[in-house]
């Protein structure tokens, strides 16, 4: 994840320092070729790290006539992330790892990124950057990709590891891989047990950004701020400090933080299926 004092620019203002239109740059998104972070509001935003890369798809493109599938192979050959690079291994970058366990599944499972991306419901170039970056989905696609793969979100983050922490001291919460703008998910227990606990944190406007479903049942309990449920579509809960709700993970569930700071959760489901 880029650090705080990392430059980020609106795509009107990348367009033109890579000589390029706003459409472009879309085009190039929609083709795989650059995935741009967004800001809590779903805005693009790009880096420096980004600009040299659109330069770069610019020269292949003008200089070289490459045509999309050709640039993205050049530029993976160029890129000391790609999959052969040793500094990219789950070990040496444990944030890396949700994107590194699904794309083991989707090859396990012989499927292409656009198969998996069109089977899911999002574009190609969005999987191929959670997959390279662990970033850039939502809580409602992530469970998607892993209910699609038939396994978890929390396998998926590495919590089911065998050790067990049976005591966990106040701020010592292991996080999970930011995969989500604005969302925090830490550990209250870790190791293979029956419950998921966490404890959520979630920043102004930050949401499932759609609903999901899965087995199980669970219990959210606000600690601080407001969060608004939607059950089934069609059954609204706001909810303040102190205020808990239980339904079934079965049943279509979304949620948003409707607090103008953050909004902290106590959150558990059993089994584990988060």
């Amino acid at each position: 994840m880029s650090g705080a004092g990392t430059i980020r620019y609106k795509v009107a203002e990348a367009a033109r320092l890579a000589g390029v239109s706003a459409s472009t740059l879309r085009l190039w998104e929609t083709q795989g070729l650059v995935v741009p972070e967004r800001s809590a509001t779903g805005h693009r935003q790009y880096t420096d790290a980004d600009l040299a890369r659109l330069k770069r798809i610019s020269w292949f493109r003008a200089e070289r006539g490459l045509n999309p599938a050709a640039i993205r192979e050049a530029l993976e050959a160029e890129d000391p992330n790609n999959d052969t690079s040793p500094a990219a291994s789950p070990e040496s970058n444990p944030d890396l790892q949700v994107g590194r366990k699904l794309r083991s599944l989707r090859h396990a499972a012989g499927k292409t990124l656009e198969q998996v991306a069109s089977d899911v419901g999002i574009v190609a170039s969005v999987l191929s950057t959670l997959e390279r970056t662990s970033q850039g989905v939502s809580v409602a696609v992530l469970h998607n990709l892993a209910e699609y793969f038939g396994t978890t979100v929390s396998s998926l983050s590495g919590e089911e590891e065998p050790e067990v922490r049976a005591l966990v001291r106040a701020g010592e919460w292991r996080n999970w891989p930011r995969t989500t703008p604005g969302v925090t998910v830490q550990l209250l227990a870790e190791g293979k047990n029956q419950m998921d606990c966490h404890r959520f944190v979630l920043a102004p406007g930050a949401s499932s950004e759609g609903a999901y479903r899965h087995d199980g049942e669970e219990f959210v309990y606000v600690l601080s701020g407001r969060v608004e449920f939607i059950l089934d579509s069609d059954q609204f809960y706001d909810l303040h400090p102190g205020d808990s709700l239980y339904f079934e993970s079965r049943r279509r569930h979304a949620w948003s933080n409707r607090h103008d700071g953050e909004t902290v959760l106590l959150w558990v489901n059993t089994p584990p299926t988060f």
